[in-house]
C-alpha cells in the first residue's frame, strides 16, 4: 500500500504539469483610472495578488497587475500513465479523481 501515497503524489505533479489553463491580460480601459484586480469568468471581482478556487469548474485561479490566470485542478486520461486495465475517473463535484479498475470500478488500481 506505500505506493499508493507515491501515486497519488506524482498524480498531483502530473496534474500541475499538464494541467488546461488559460491567461487573460489586462487592458486598461481608462489610463486615468487603472484597474484594481481582476474578474473570473463567474463576473466576481478579485483583488491583485490574490488565489481562488472555482469550485463547480475545478479551476484554481490567480490575478495579478498582468493578468488573470487559471488551470484546471483535474488531470486528463491523455497526460496520465494508466496501465490498460485501469481507468481514470474524475469526479466534478469534489474536484478529484482516482484510478479504478476497468472491471470492477469500486477497486482501486495497484500501482508500482
Amino acid at each position: 500500500m506505500a505506493s499508493l501515497p507515491v501515486f497519488v503524489c506524482l498524480l498531483g505533479l502530473v496534474v500541475l504539469c499538464h494541467s488546461d489553463c488559460f491567461f487573460h491580460k489586462l487592458a486598461p480601459e481608462d489610463p486615468n483610472n487603472p484597474p484594481k484586480g481582476c474578474v473570473d469568468t463567474d463576473g466576481k471581482h478579485h483583488d491583485f495578488d490574490s488565489e481562488w478556487d472555482i469550485q463547480g469548474d475545478c479551476m484554481a485561479c490567480s490575478c495579478t497587475s498582468d493578468g488573470l490566470s487559471c488551470c484546471s485542478k483535474m488531470p486528463d486520461a491523455a497526460t496520465v500513465d494508466i496501465p490498460e486495465e485501469c481507468e481514470l475517473v474524475v469526479h466534478k463535484e469534489t474536484c478529484s479523481a482516482q484510478v479504478v479498475l476497468k472491471s470492477d470500478k469500486t477497486k482501486e488500481c495497484q500501482l508500482m
